[in-house]
């Protein structure tokens, strides 16, 4: 007889094929459980530091090491419960709870891990620039700033401003779409939006000797020059006083220095609507090409050598520059001016925000030209 298949015992089922395993197997209820938290709180370690009610486990713990400590002669390892501020919310399971997001909601859960307060996920590198909350979106669509997107999350409670915001869109012809919760999370990097967004285009910047040639045109040219401000909210305001005081434009570096971003727009009231903005590569040798074409170029420094009540120059060309936040003006910047401002101050107050400098500076120059006139 061939082989071995009239043996006794023999097989007469498939060969089991390979095992499973347990890849995947716990896939799901290991996801979204967040960061690892230290062990000051952590409920169930005996370093738990925590403002909620201590676990009987954990009070046995403490306990335990507070002996062991006595009889060895040294400091016990273990928390200060009460000390560590961990109420941001209860719920789950095993007496563990979950962290309320800025929106108020759970993040956590299960009796999981908590989130981390404050997490923000990283939105997709090609998601569009949002406005979000539901008072920035509705100031943004009354002043007009340009807008091809209001982005609303399913759900959303209505109230007075949600009604005014979609009303508005709808009138200047703006599309709305209705996302769910989590795509309005990804899109805005899981910053707190209120269920709004408003998507703002790119910026259309002017070039740079188009701006000069406009406002040489004008009887009194007067530009705004930024060196290195980084917050958008001091160049929006910057914008804002601009407009304000009759400047015909503003130029910023291309390079360490904000950009028009939604929060600019913002800022600015509508301002960056009417007020030319140019980005520039090298701000020295835009100043210089400023000066050739007529223009004094005057920096704004808490040690300069000219009064601004006593600034002269302010009825002819002018170009104003405002250093950034911290450092002021740049050394080769400052060496480009024609001369340095102080603003006079009655206090030891050390400097003012760049945007209010500049805001105090364009009020004085114009005062000066309207009294010339």
């Amino acid at each position: 007889m061939a082989g071995n298949s009239q043996r006794r015992g023999r097989r007469l089922t498939p060969k089991a094929g390979a095992p499973k395993g347990t890849g995947g197997k716990n896939k799901d209820s290991l996801a979204g459980r967040g960061r690892t938290l230290p062990a000051d709180e952590r409920p169930w370690h005996k370093a738990y530091s925590g403002t909620e009610k201590l676990p009987q486990r954990t009070a046995w713990k403490q306990d335990k090491e507070r002996r062991a400590a006595a009889e060895e002669g040294r400091a016990p390892k273990i928390g200060q419960p009460g000390t560590k501020d961990t109420t941001w919310g209860k719920g789950g399971g095993r007496g563990t709870p979950t962290t309320k997001g800025r929106g108020g909601k759970p993040t956590g859960g299960r009796g999981g891990p908590r989130v981390a307060p404050g997490r923000k996920a990283n939105p997709a590198k090609d998601s569009p620039e949002l406005l979000v909350g539901r008072n920035p979106v509705l100031e943004s669509l009354r002043t007009q700033v340009p807008a091809t997107a209001l982005y609303t999350a399913q759900g959303i409670d209505i109230d007075d401003r949600v009604k005014e915001i979609v009303r508005t869109a709808a009138d200047r012809g703006i599309a709305i779409l209705e996302v769910s919760r989590a795509e309005l999370d990804r899109m805005t990097g899981g910053v707190l939006h209120q269920g709004v967004g408003l998507q703002v285009p790119p910026f259309a910047y002017e070039p740079f000797d188009d701006l000069v040639a406009a406002a040489l045109e004008q009887a009194a040219p007067l530009l705004v020059a930024l060196d290195g401000v980084t917050d958008p909210r001091n160049l929006g305001a910057v914008i804002r006083s601009a407009a304000a005081f009759g400047a015909q434009g503003v130029f910023v570096p291309e390079r360490r220095a904000a950009g028009i971003t939604a929060t600019a727009w913002r800022t600015s009231a509508g301002a960056a609507a009417r007020v030319p903005v140019a980005q520039v590569t090298n701000l020295t040798r835009s100043l210089k090409a400023c000066k050739d074409a007529g223009f004094v170029v005057v920096g704004l420094d808490a040690d300069g050598q000219t009064d601004l009540y006593d600034l002269e120059a302010a009825v002819g060309p002018l170009v104003v520059v405002v250093g950034s936040e911290g450092r002021g003006l740049s050394r080769l910047v400052g060496e480009t001016c024609d001369l340095t401002v102080s603003i006079p101050m009655v206090s030891d107050v050390e400097s003012l925000n760049a945007s209010v400098a500049a805001a105090v500076t364009l009020a004085e120059v114009a005062r000066r030209r309207s009294v010339e006139v």
